[in-house]
């Protein structure tokens, strides 16, 4: 090797690999990003093309699914007779969710004149066969469905909850109803509230006097009503749609040739008619011109003493 050759310089190459493909993580960011902005899109259009009271309804089926629109309270889980072993949804007409389940049409959607008799009519017919297909089909309701009589009258759709032997819809002399009829009831508000008509409800006790001072069976039937009522609309049935909430005691016994048979023990629902609603309006008028009041809210019922609940 020569001097010259020894003092020349040598070149060092390094070859840098790179990896195949990669920054793959932005893709799924802006995917994720652009999912988020359709979900938010969706909400305003939502937002805007929906009423208060459908906001309201989509908010409560997210914080408690139900097969009905509005709120609707978690069935109890109580197994054993007298009681439901599943939850009680109720099927109906219009697929929702997966399987057989189905959900009601609400019915206020249909363009009904309310001032027509018959068509007034015809929507009870409606929520009353709705109603009977689900007791056929709801497995909850099948050890209460000879409790559940559901027939048209004159002031309309009338729904009653009687007792049954060894089996009472409230305690023992109590206005405290039992986990399952507070069940029934849930349900019931949730599929009353798919129409605009408004409720009677009636409370009713057999002939059995009650053993306390100044707390009868008028006292008795009048506060079961009013938990009837406080059922209903828990279920989601809108508070103004409350026409008319009375106790009659003894005195409409189902049964009339055995006064204390159970089932005059019952709660009647009257999904009521136009006409038997404005009865209620000028009967209630006529009552607050003859106290003076401009309000028949205003009328305070006197005040009684209640016994303790027999155990």
């Amino acid at each position: 090797m020569s001097l010259d050759e020894s003092k020349q310089p040598i070149v060092i190459k390094r070859v840098v690999k790179h990896g195949g493909h990669h920054g793959g993580a932005w893709k799924i960011a802006f995917a994720d990003f652009a999912t988020a902005m359709m979900a938010f899109f969706l909400l305003l259009w939502i937002l805007g093309a929906t009423t208060e009271e459908q906001r309201a309804a989509i908010s409560e089926y997210f914080q408690n699914p139900s097969a009905f629109s509005g709120q609707s309270q978690a069935p109890s889980e109580m197994t054993g007779e007298g009681t439901g072993s599943k939850p009680s949804i109720i099927e109906f007409e219009g697929a929702i969710g997966m399987g057989n389940e189905l959900a009601p049409t609400p019915l206020a959607e249909e363009q009904i004149d309310d001032s027509s008799h018959e068509q007034d009519a015809a929507r009870l017919q409606r929520l009353a066969d709705l109603l009977n297909r689900a007791l056929d089909r709801s497995e909850t309701f099948a050890p209460y469905k000879e409790q559940l009589l559901i027939d048209i009258t004159p002031e309309g759709l009338r729904i009653q909850i009687v007792d049954k032997e060894n089996r009472s819809m409230f305690g023992l002399g109590s206005s405290q109803l039992k986990p399952y009829t507070a069940d029934i009831l849930h349900e019931l508000g949730a599929l009353i509230n798919q129409v605009p008509n408004r409720l009677s409800i009636t409370g009713h006790t057999d002939a059995k006097p009650l053993a306390g001072f100044n707390y009868s069976n008028w006292e008795l039937s009048t506060e079961r009503a009013n938990a009837a009522r406080r059922a209903l609309i828990e279920g989601g049935m809108q508070a103004d749609k409350i026409g008319r909430v009375v106790g009659l005691a003894s005195t409409a016994p189902f049964d009339r040739n055995q006064p204390n048979n159970p089932v005059n023990r019952r709660i009647s629902i009257i999904v009521m008619t136009q006409e038997a609603d404005e009865a209620i309006h000028q009967e209630t008028g006529g009552i607050a011109d003859l106290t003076g009041q401009t309000d028949p809210a205003d009328i305070q019922p006197p005040s009684t003493s209640r016994p303790p609940d027999p155990s």
